[in-house]
């Protein structure tokens, strides 16, 4: 999303570093902030917990060279964090960061969060307790599938972009077509797209093919640093919210004996594949975003120098 025309400079930007999972959004931020003396806010949901390091793919010290990253694996799995709760806290200290740093870099996928941090949040009307309780009521007794059905019946331009792994995001649209017969996707359109902070976007540019082969990749070094100890590790709390996610879900099952390894290791590549695919419908809503390569990182630098003095 180009949100600063090139003949506006200013002192302070805010600079998103997004793409789908696997692009090498931390190796550029890295890179970035390293250049510019500054500090990342991370923005990925799934690497909040300290508890999920390899199954989110979460950074070790060594990759992040000694820049500081804030919001990586400070929460444990059994608190709450909200995309409401993330902009507030974020937005603190980005605050924080512009009195020493001119340049500060948001780095992650969480589509939702970033856009409660740069955009605010919608105004939804406050749901119904009872509401609430009914829909998880009918998780707890037909399962995850029977509301990604629901979701996608309601609200299929939301069903493409939320990741549907995760039944907070299936209750949420559920609860707010109940209390105003209106889909959450409605609601989003009507968010004022302007910035709080003035930003750019920057989306990591691959091609499909490399991309999900990049998955793969991955997948294969997270099994062998130690993914299905960490799983196992984390069994008995599966029913937390924060473990309803890819990589995790598909060991469990497969320790429930629903599958055997092998087809546990490839459904995990699959929705891994399909999760990035739903990032990229996230992003394509964005006008004027920059699409670069992540190894263009003199485009990025020559980017950031056309807004910034």
């Amino acid at each position: 999303m180009q949100i600063l025309s090139r003949t506006q400079v200013i002192n302070k930007l805010l600079v998103v570093i997004t793409g789908p999972t696997a692009s090498g959004k931390t190796g550029v931020g890295v890179k970035l902030a390293k250049h510019y003396n500054s500090e990342v806010i991370s923005a990925d949901s799934r690497q909040f917990y300290k508890e999920m390091q390899i199954g989110t793919a979460r950074p070790l010290p060594e990759e992040l060279d000694g820049v500081p990253h804030h919001f990586m694996g400070f929460l444990n799995i059994k608190e709450e964090f909200s995309a409401g709760r993330f902009a507030v806290e974020a937005q603190k200290k980005i605050d924080e960061l512009f009195k020493i740093h001119d340049v500060v870099f948001i780095v992650g996928g969480s589509g939702f969060y970033i856009d409660a941090l740069i955009y605010g949040m919608d105004d939804i009307p406050s749901i119904d307790k009872e509401i609430r309780e009914q829909i998880n009521n009918d998780l707890d007794r037909f399962g995850i599938v029977h509301l990604q059905e629901k979701v996608k019946l309601i609200d299929p331009e939301l069903y493409k972009q939320i990741d549907v792994q995760n039944p907070k995001r299936l209750i949420r649209a559920l609860e707010v077509y109940k209390q105003t017969g209106l889909p959450l996707s409605s609601f989003r359109k009507n968010i004022k797209r302007t910035p709080k902070i003035p930003t750019i976007f920057i989306s990591l540019e691959h091609d499909r093919a490399d991309l999900y082969k990049r998955i793969n990749n991955r997948v294969d070094t997270m099994i062998k640093s130690g993914l299905i100890d960490e799983a196992r590790s984390l069994y008995k709390q599966r029913h937390l919210n924060a473990l309803q996610t890819v990589g995790y879900t598909e060991l469990f099952n497969h320790f429930d004996g629903l599958t055997d390894l092998d087809q546990a290791i490839e459904l995990i590549k699959r929705n891994t594949r399909r999760y990035a695919k739903r990032q990229m419908t996230w992003l394509r809503k964005y006008s004027g975003l920059f699409l670069i390569p992540p190894e263009a990182i003199a485009e990025i630098k020559d980017l950031i120098k056309n807004y910034h003095k």
